[in-house]
Parts: C-alpha cells; structure tokens; sequence
C-alpha cells in the first residue's frame, strides 16, 4: 500500500530555517506528482506547493513563494521543502500528497500522517 512519511518538522523561532522531508512507499514515486499542504486547529487544509513528474514544474502558494522551496529526489523516492525566513503564521501541521499538482486537498488520494512545525515569535 502506498505510504508517506514525514519528517523534520520541530519548534524554530521566527526568522529561522526548516527542512521538511517525505519518504514514499508502495508508488512509483518518480512518476507521481507530490504537493506539501499544512493545516493549523480548526482551518481547511491548505496548499502549500506542488511538484511535478513530467519536468518537476512546481508551484506555490503566495503566502510562502520566495520562502519555500519544494524539490524531489526520485532516486531516494523522498520528496523535501525548504523552509526559509518562517513566520508564526507558518505554524501548522505539514503534509505530504501524492498524484496531483493541484491547490485542492480533495485532488489527492494519498496523504501522510504529518509533522508539527512551530515558529515563535
């Protein structure tokens, strides 16, 4: 079955760096697309950036574009997300999705358990 497996979320202050990781099982990791999304207590989950399969085009939220940075290495099946200059706005629960590049969460099958990030002001 397919599995994804986040990791590296933590407590950062704000200004600060974190590099989020999603390990992939049971798919063929280097031809699907992948996307992050985060969701804080109460609030839909939201998009945070997508990868592709064809040409890894990725894509953004305007709320993290400049900051974030999404990259994948097929080889290790493992998808990542550079966070830069995090914000405690970005406090949220971080998960990883497979099989579409889509901003709507109900575009994807496949979902991870997430990783807490946290940034204090």
């Amino acid at each position: 079955q397919v599995q994804l497996v986040e990791s590296g979320g933590g407590l950062v202050q704000a200004g600060g760096s974190l590099t989020l990781s999603c390990a992939a099982s049971g798919l063929t990791f280097s031809s699907s697309s992948m996307a992050w999304f985060r969701q804080t207590p109460g609030e839909e989950r939201e998009f945070v950036a997508s990868i592709g399969w064809i040409t890894s085009r990725t894509n953004y939220a305007d709320s993290v574009k400049g900051r974030f940075a999404i990259s994948r290495v097929n080889a290790k099946n493992t998808m990542y997300l550079q966070m830069n200059s995090l914000h405690p706005e970005d406090t949220a629960v971080y998960y990883c999705a497979s099989g579409s590049t889509s901003s709507r969460a109900d575009a994807y099958r496949y979902w991870g358990q997430g990783t807490q990030v946290t940034v204090s002001s």
